[in-house]
């Protein structure tokens, strides 16, 4: 079995802060702390992903590039 590994302790400090705005059961109404974070996380997953797929392109000497942001919907099993 592999060992769970603890979070860094700055990571537990900014949760920590985080947490401190208000009681923690808000956190996970809707639209709360935990839905910010997730909403916040994807948006970084799925920008690192197109930037990776671009710089393959450009390396490949492939003319794709970004031309603007647009919004898109993501469908989760929390709602």
């Amino acid at each position: 079995m592999s060992e769970k590994k603890s979070l860094p302790a700055t990571t537990n400090e900014v949760l920590n802060q985080l947490l401190a705005q208000g009681d923690i059961k808000d956190a996970f109404v809707s639209g709360g702390l935990f839905d910010a974070l997730k909403k916040a996380l994807a948006e970084l997953v799925l920008n690192a992903e197109m930037d990776h797929h671009l710089e393959t392109d450009a390396a490949e000497r492939q003319d794709n590039r970004r031309n603007g942001v647009g919004r898109k919907t993501v469908m989760i099993d929390t709602g």
